[in-house]
């Protein structure tokens, strides 16, 4: 079963909590603190394979997690990081976050961070100084990226094969590559995209085979719509024209606008003609065919005459692809891939901005705070542990948010949140 769109809900490891413990060791009075930090939760990465060619799995299993960091603990142990989830997809796959790229995975072997766990908290023995001899305080791990992504396959292949339904593409694809899609003699045989390698002279191109295309494909009429998005990764777009079309010259401006109304890009992609089903035509007819088309082709495209059941007109038809391949190849730049290492995909990036606002909620009369590097310190207070809040107090007031949220009418008692975190009183009680 053909599979090419997907959601599933990515969650990464949560990152583990720091430790509060003190060293109790014989003849050693008053052991100072020694609680270790959290481990790092894991990361939920992708990475692209050759070996899988549907995202089918992902119907399945659609929830994709992480495994959490582990908890510090004494002698300043820190805790185990968490492992991260290897995911499987394949080449040409699209991962959607609220509707924007985050990842587009092309080559074998690309891997990408989809999902980054969050990072592990502090123990107290992070917070030793000359004036704070036992702290009684530890961070709380981060929780790691959380949300659910949208995955798109876009079929990687050399050449395209675009026409309309019981045009021939499936018998092509049939008889010069290794695939074996289903063929009959009536429209909308083909249903899904299939793939196919074409072996000519001592090279091969990789063909698939889309589902027949009608007038107003790009307007979701047929089933084009649904599968237009794997023409855009083609090298090479060959259209294919049944011979016995009473208008080839139509046939073919149809599909070229077609395919124009759902990505202008596609109209200056490299494209090869070719009349089929020949075999059942004498010469003079197969000529008015040929001038026909060619009046709408132009003279920079050759168009072929070509027969899947005799296997008339494929050898040369192939040469001219796999010339047409190699120079669109030729112009991409290599890109080497890392196995070893990973793309990242994060919103905001490791430099956190110190940037922040301040708005009041004066219907639950809380003041709320809004900033990248104060709300990633508010996740990783433990609420429950008052030095770990005046902990919070004190890098508010260092960064001006306490003197702001005085000057926006806070008092003392008055609730302060940061983020999604928990609220407190702007001043300890």
């Amino acid at each position: 079963m053909f599979v090419d769109t997907a959601k599933v809900s990515v969650q990464a490891g949560k990152g583990g909590d720091g430790a509060v413990s003190f060293r109790h060791e014989i003849y050693v009075d008053k052991g100072g603190p020694d609680g270790g930090d959290g481990g790092r939760g894991g990361d939920v990465v992708f990475v692209a394979t050759e070996n899988v060619n549907t995202l089918l799995d992902f119907r399945y299993k659609p929830e994709l997690k992480a495994t959490d960091g582990a908890a510090g603990s004494k002698k300043r142990m820190a805790g185990r990081s968490g492992t991260d989830l290897i995911v499987k997809v394949p080449m040409g796959t699209l991962v959607r976050r609220d509707g924007e790229i985050i990842a587009d995975l092309t080559r074998n072997g690309e891997r990408v961070v989809i999902a980054k766990g969050g990072d592990g908290g502090f123990g107290n023995a992070h917070f030793k100084s000359s004036t704070r001899q036992t702290p009684r305080m530890a961070e709380l791990g981060e929780p790691g990226d959380t949300f659910e992504a949208e995955l798109e396959l876009k079929l990687l292949a050399d050449v395209g094969l675009v026409g309309f339904p019981n045009a021939g593409k499936s018998t092509f694809l049939s008889v010069v590559t290794n695939a074996r899609p289903e063929i009959a003699d009536y429209a909308f045989t083909t249903l899904t995209p299939n793939l196919g390698v074409a072996d000519i002279d001592d090279g091969s191109i990789l063909i698939a085979d889309i589902p027949g295309l009608i007038e107003g494909a790009s307007e979701g009429k047929g089933l084009g719509d649904a599968f237009l998005r794997h023409v855009e990764r083609t090298a090479v777009l060959l259209h294919l024209i049944d011979i016995y079309s009473e208008d080839v010259a139509t046939s073919y401006k149809t599909i070229r606008e077609e395919l124009k109304k759902y990505s202008p890009e596609l109209a200056l992609r490299p494209e090869v003609v070719a009349l089929t089903k020949s075999e059942g035509f004498d010469a003079e007819m197969i000529a008015m065919q040929v001038d026909a088309l060619k009046k709408a082709v132009g003279d920079k495209v050759a168009v072929h005459v070509i027969s899947a059941a005799s296997h008339h007109g494929l050898t040369d038809l192939l040469r001219e692809l796999r010339a047409a391949v190699q120079t669109v190849r030729d112009a991409e730049p290599e890109l080497e891939v890392d196995d070893a290492e990973s793309d990242v995909i994060t919103l905001s990036g490791e430099q956190l901005s110190e940037h922040w606002e301040v708005e009041r909620d004066e219907h639950a009369n809380v003041y709320r705070v809004f900033g990248e590097k104060i709300e990633k310190f508010a996740r990783r207070t433990n609420y429950d542990q008052f030095e770990s809040v005046n902990r919070l107090r004190d890098i508010m007031k260092r960064m001006g948010i306490s003197h702001e949220l005085s000057r926006a009418g806070a008092k003392g008692e008055s609730l302060v949140q940061i983020g999604d975190s928990q609220s407190f009183p702007l001043v300890e009680q």
